[in-house]
């Protein structure tokens, strides 16, 4: 077993076991716990564990290990603390919340991305405290006509059954069901009649994440359709098949392309590395001494690719005043490599 392996091990197993201790603790020693989601809990710790496996094992990458480590020394960097505040704000906002960058490529594919991802967080925010019995609602004892929501077992704010806010927050997951319907559909109308999507696109990453959100979706509004309009008619059949279409997600959640919702925040990292990157002194090129990138770029650059075992290190630094191919910038590059095949077809000639 590798030291990356082994640490990215003692992670899982550290942030699986803060997770079952917090629904002890949440459910006030499982008081609040409903034993019937138990199947629920345990595919959830093990996405947990599967999540933090992986994402450790990722962050040990080279390359991720350095954005990781630089992308907070200069979110920090001192006398840019505030402006990194800013624009954390605005990125958060802008390319998560809202997801203009998707909105850039395409109106489409933004609609479906945006009603998938609101539609799945209104879920999971609504789903797992009441599946850990962090949440929990109990009548009044002197008016029954009244809930009251109970966090973590303290006492919160009141309100009436039949009010409106009851009707919208009881049936939360319906509405998110809808919003992951809809994003579903517009998804899978771009696959059947965008040519170039269809021609890229493999089973396992582009068309079982949509059949699975389907599944979750559907079979959820099939059980509030059952105990809303049929008396509960086929009520245990879908309730096993919701939790078996839930429970797969939840398995397959660390193996497959919803991986990248955890990858994704990290991607903000970059940006304030890039933006560091423009404040901070330029590399020159040793060639044209114009300057085409960060310095702290080309020396990070060189240091993952030794890291890699990539080998660029220019032996005949005399000619060119380098001693590292990333020390020319690209225009110079391409000049060098037109020049050496000139000079390969020259010797040919004589």
């Amino acid at each position: 077993m590798g030291k990356e392996v082994f640490r990215a091990g003692v992670w899982g197993v550290a942030v699986t076991t803060i997770l079952a201790l917090l629904i002890v603790i949440g459910s006030r020693n499982l008081a609040h716990f409903d034993a019937a989601l138990v199947g629920y809990t345990f595919a959830t710790l093990f996405a947990v564990f599967g999540i933090t496996y992986r994402y450790a094992m990722w962050l040990q990458r080279p390359p991720t290990a350095l954005y990781w480590r630089r992308g907070w020394q200069v979110f920090f960097r001192r006398g840019f603390l505030l402006r990194n505040l800013g624009a954390w704000v605005g990125r958060l906002t802008g390319e998560f919340a809202l997801n203009r960058f998707i909105f850039r490529r395409d109106r489409a594919r933004w609609g479906a991305h945006i009603l998938i991802m609101w539609g799945c967080l209104i879920a999971a925010a609504i789903t797992f405290p009441l599946v850990f019995g962090w949440i929990h609602f109990e009548t009044l004892p002197e008016d029954h006509t009244w809930y009251r929501a109970y966090l973590f077992g303290f006492p919160g704010f009141a309100f009436p059954i039949d009010s409106l806010f009851a009707f919208l927050v009881f049936h939360g997951l319906v509405w998110a069901s809808f919003l992951v319907t809809a994003g579903v559909m517009l998804a899978m109308r771009r696959r059947m009649r965008d040519h170039g999507a269809a021609a890229l696109q493999q089973f396992g990453e582009d068309l079982l994440p949509l059949i699975l959100l389907f599944a979750v979706s559907v079979t959820g509004l099939m059980l509030s359709a059952s105990y809303t309009w049929m008396k509960g008619y086929a009520y245990d059949f879908l309730a096993i098949l919701h939790a078996a279409t839930v429970i797969l997600t939840l398995l397959w959640l660390p193996f497959g392309k919803f991986f990248h919702i955890f990858q994704r925040p990290a991607q903000l990292g970059v940006s304030f590395y890039k933006d560091a990157g423009e404040r901070l002194e330029q590399a020159r090129c040793r060639r044209c001494n114009d300057p085409f990138a960060s310095q702290m770029h080309i020396d990070d650059l060189m240091e993952v690719e030794r890291k890699l075992g990539f080998q660029y290190e220019i032996d005949d630094r005399a000619a060119l005043g380098a001693d590292h191919y990333q020390r020319i910038c690209p225009r110079c590059r391409r000049a060098l490599l037109g020049l050496a095949q000139g000079s390969a077809w020259t010797n040919e000639e004589r």
